[in-house]
């Protein structure tokens, strides 16, 4: 959750059938070329592996779809930013390390402006980002938005695996009641755009950790994405939520295409991320989700651990009058979560509900470790039309299975 309050969270449901079929598979690639950029190469060469490149941007403005680039390995301080697309014919635009060497983007030194990623997708199709160390994208300025890996805008067939992304922060100070203003991802992708929306997206095998977030997310999809799958990433160690899932925050400059639908979220591991040296948040606070759902719809949530979290899993609407609906969260195991395994529902009376989403499967137990009474599964306002079955709980010292106040 992101907002403030001991209690929070809402939940929504979703089909298995839509999560699949949305995320389709892109056509056989043709063979394109191969570019290289290392350390000690220069722009002025041809960008063979004799004659490499030394600019990850300058490789972004020249090839062409179908390009795979392979950066060498070393320490590349430098943004990148592609707005140049692969095709369906052709094949994607590849960036990756090259081989066994791991080149690393390191944003030491380098200006924040607004929303901004150390790598940033903008309205591109076809585009992989594969094996980078992605690090040291910091900010000490209120409002600005360092991110690791920002898609934003429009786009499809978009694949970032096996990147490791760590010390992306924000260290400016909150400010006002809701201490507001200190804002960072480790990756983060925007739809901003409608009806045109972000889709078959891939999100696997990254490692995000050491992150200082404020009151954002460490993995978050917002707005208008529909059809992703986030699956096998190990999200670890951050101030605030691992996974969100989010709509009805105004991404989409149209409401019906507002909400993150669509997806699978499978087989993560997610834990140690706390609010609780957070200042964006009150000390007694304990509201970061492992995995959250906030906004989101016609989403399954399975096989993950998620566990040392201030919650295990909440499916939730922080906005009143909307409801996270029709989403599946299944065959979890969730443990040793501070305040609660599972929530649902509205954090308060004046948040949006939780309807016609099913928690069945998961292996809940020894959360509640703060001794709140909060149970394995925390049943809060506005919850309709959702089904719990087949789980199993096993109690913390509380003795509580399952609390609704």
């Amino acid at each position: 959750m992101k907002k403030l309050g001991k209690f929070l969270l809402v939940g929504l449901s979703l089909g298995l059938g839509l999560a699949i079929g949305n995320l389709q598979t892109p056509a056989a690639s043709a063979a394109g070329t191969e570019y290289y950029v290392s350390t000690i190469g220069s722009d002025s060469n041809a960008g063979t592996s004799d004659a490499p490149w030394k600019t990850l941007q300058h490789a972004a403005d020249t090839v062409s779809p179908g390009s795979k680039v392979y950066v060498r390995g070393g320490v590349y301080k430098e943004k990148l930013k592609i707005t140049r697309s692969g095709s369906a014919s052709q094949g994607p635009i590849v960036f990756a390390s090259y081989g066994t060497e791991t080149a690393i983007v390191d944003g030491t030194g380098l200006s924040v402006r607004g929303n901004e990623g150390l790598i940033e997708l903008a309205d591109v199709d076809y585009v992989t980002i594969q094996g980078f160390e992605i690090r040291n994208f910091t900010t000490a300025s209120k409002n600005a938005v360092p991110t690791g890996i920002y898609v934003h805008g429009a786009g499809s067939f978009i694949n970032l695996s096996d990147n490791k992304i760590h010390d992306i922060k924000n260290t400016a100070t909150p400010t006002g009641k809701d201490r507001l203003g200190r804002d960072a991802h480790g990756i983060a992708v925007y739809g901003t755009k409608a009806p045109a929306s972000i889709h078959n997206l891939t999100i696997s095998g990254n490692e995000l950790y050491n992150l200082v977030l404020g009151s954002s997310e460490s993995l978050v999809l917002n707005g208008n994405v529909d059809g992703f799958a986030l699956t096998s990433n190990l999200i670890h160690d951050n101030d605030n939520i691992g996974i969100d899932l989010i709509g009805f925050e105004g991404t989409a400059p149209n409401t019906a295409y507002d909400q993150v639908r669509n997806g699978l979220v499978k087989g993560n591991r997610v834990y140690n991320n706390s609010v609780r040296n957070n200042p964006s948040y009150k000390s007694d606070d304990n509201s970061a989700g492992g995995i959250y759902v906030d906004g989101g719809k016609d989403n399954i949530v399975e096989q993950n651990y998620s566990y040392n979290n201030d919650i295990g899993v909440e499916i939730a609407s922080e906005h009143a009058g909307k409801a996270t609906s029709n989403i599946t969260v299944r065959s979890n195991v969730i443990y040793n979560n501070r305040l609660t395994g599972i929530a649902m529902g509205g954090y308060d009376d004046e948040r949006g509900s939780t309807v016609n989403s099913k928690i069945v499967n998961n292996t809940l137990y020894k959360n509640d470790t703060l001794d709140d009474g909060s149970g394995q599964l925390l049943v809060q306002y506005d919850t309709r039309n959702n089904v719990i079955k087949n789980n199993i709980f096993v109690a913390s010292s509380t003795d509580v299975l399952i609390y609704n106040g």
